[in-house]
């Protein structure tokens, strides 16, 4: 079974342009959404609306949106990366910050990648493309904590 991706994107329309590259680009991954960072956190690690999940069912990679409701997307990766669980979980930063100090927090937190989000919709859809060739076919998994 393929591993999901974990999408957390707060504005709409990103999610959809999002959706729609990954679909446009072959990607069968099923996509799940979390539209702040709480609902990112819930998921990951099996609480509030997302409790009993299979934690052993990881995402593929994680696309983290930075500037986010409740929790920002800085302080979701370094949860992520202090939790024995997910501190392996591949992280892409897909933002459209063009702070670099935001840049510079994502890769000290364990960020595997750092991607501005393009304006323009086929520059998106490049960006995309080589996201999803990279993290879901050619990268090669940290194997997950339990098989460690």
């Amino acid at each position: 079974m393929v591993a999901p991706i974990l999408l957390v994107e707060d504005n709409a329309d990103d999610e959809a342009l999002t959706l729609r590259a990954l679909k446009k680009n072959n990607i069968q991954n099923e996509v799940i959404i979390a539209r702040d960072g709480v609902e990112a956190l819930d998921y990951l690690f099996g609480t509030g609306a997302h409790a009993g999940r299979d934690l052993t069912r990881m995402p593929q990679v994680v696309l983290l949106d930075l500037k986010l409701p409740k929790v920002d997307g800085l302080q979701v990766l370094q949860r992520l990366r202090t939790d024995e669980r997910t501190r392996l979980l591949p992280v892409v930063i897909l933002t459209s910050s063009k702070e670099q100090q935001d840049l510079v927090e994502g890769y000290r937190l364990g960020a595997n990648s750092y991607v501005r989000k393009p304006v323009d919709f086929s520059q998106f859809m490049e960006a995309v493309r080589q996201l999803g060739l990279y993290w879901l076919i050619l990268n090669e998994s940290a194997p997950s904590a339990g098989s460690l």
